[in-house]
């Protein structure tokens, strides 16, 4: 690195980005252009789905995040009201429009009612493809719920073998494993400059390297990652007076990415919940013993918090203090996107918890087919202009 001069490095780390933004507009990979040694695609929604089985299986694990703000809606409004949530009503379109027909597999989640029934939607509609429902435990704390997850996972490695035509040993899985526990220490490493230095940077910018895993193998996105990290220590750029802030409500649908830029504009994210479902594991998964015990031991123990599970070790309240404590953050952006009720939901426990212990919020709402952040930028920047000036 240090031959390089800064021009050369940033010049490097903007071609990086540039590519993860690519992969962000890009379509689901096709039977023709799909990575060596994987045979179809297996899209998933969000929030958290075990990418090593699909991935031991040869299946490229995709996440389906909706259509975003370039989508025109013709045919989804005849299977779905138009009160449900912008991801489940565009991931439907984009079904029904041909845009996900080269899915070997569609696997969606009961997160909300929603999510729920988009997996029959697809199961009707899509019968050349394999369309499953996972169904995560909503409350883990119960005696079986590691068996359960357990339970889940098996069956639906065995329909994923059936779909690839081969089965699938352990030793693959725990090959797998190992694969994503290094993207899992990568990520670790990516939002931890973000927490100590968010100077060096963006929200925008982490979240268009975390993105592209979406659209790529887990190895690939590691050296990705490895070839973006060092880069990004080595930036040379000063800190600035914004506020440091926590982001939540990202976790299923995604907000814009004009969005985010406007946040960045005014203040250091310095934490967040977007695509929260890439680091639900928060630490590395056994890479010994039965592979899917592991898998399923990590979804309940190893785990991160989201608005769609009830977990009485995570109280809504207190994982977003864990967010703000652990960050050194001064303010939360709470957010959530439109017609989400769970978001909703946890946005009134959020905003009343954080009044009474005396932090500033600002609230938001958004969807992903929003075009206009005028409006948003001034909010922002109003929040802003406070926070420094309460805590100079």
């Amino acid at each position: 690195m240090t031959h390089q001069s800064q021009a050369e490095r940033e010049a490097q780390l903007g071609a990086i980005l540039e590519r993860c933004n690519d992969l962000r507009l890009s379509p689901v990979p096709k039977e023709g252009s799909l990575p060596e040694g994987y045979t179809g695609t297996l899209g998933h929604f969000p929030v958290y789905f075990p990418e090593e089985i699909a991935h031991a299986c040869g299946l490229l694990p995709v996440n389906i995040l909706g259509g975003g703000n370039k989508l025109e809606m013709k045919h989804a409004d005849a299977h779905m009201g138009s009160f449900i949530c912008s991801i489940c009503r565009s991931t439907a379109e984009m079904g029904l429009n041909g845009s996900l027909s080269g899915l070997t597999g569609f696997v969606t989640h009961p997160i909300c009612d929603a999510a729920k029934h988009l997996g029959g939607i697809w199961a009707r509609n899509f019968p050349e493809q394999l369309a499953q429902i996972l169904y995560l435990p909503q409350n883990p704390n119960t005696p079986g719920a590691v068996s359960y997850v357990a339970a889940e996972y098996q069956r639906l490695r065995g329909e994923f073998e059936k779909k690839a035509g081969h089965t699938v040993d352990d030793a693959a899985l725990s090959r797998s494993i190992r694969i994503y526990n290094r993207n899992r220490q990568l990520l670790r490493e990516l939002y931890a400059i973000r927490r100590d230095e968010p100077w060096k940077l963006s929200c925008t910018e982490g979240y268009l390297l975390l993105r592209a895993r979406t659209r790529i193998p887990c190895e690939e996105h590691n050296a990705l990652l490895e070839a973006a990290l060092p880069l990004i220590r080595a930036r040379d750029r000063a800190a600035q007076d914004k506020p440091r802030v926590v982001f939540v409500g990202g976790f299923c649908e995604q907000p814009p990415l004009e969005m985010l830029e406007a946040i960045d504009d005014a203040c250091y994210v310095v934490e967040d919940d977007l695509l929260i479902g890439l680091r639900w594991i928060t630490s590395d998964v056994p890479e010994t013993g039965d592979p899917i015990r592991a898998l399923a031991e990590s979804f309940v123990d190893r785990s991160a918090a989201s608005p769609v599970q009830h977990d009485e070790r995570k109280s809504k309240e207190g994982y977003l203090m864990e967010m703000i404590e652990s960050s050194r953050a001064e303010a939360a952006i709470v957010t959530a996107a439109k017609f989400c009720e769970p978001g909703l939901d946890e946005q009134v426990a959020w905003s009343k918890h954080l009044d009474e212990v005396g932090i500033q919020y600002l609230v938001l709402e958004f969807e992903e087919k929003m075009t206009s952040f005028e409006q948003m930028a001034m909010q922002l920047e109003t929040f802003a202009e406070s926070l420094l000036f309460s805590i100079a």
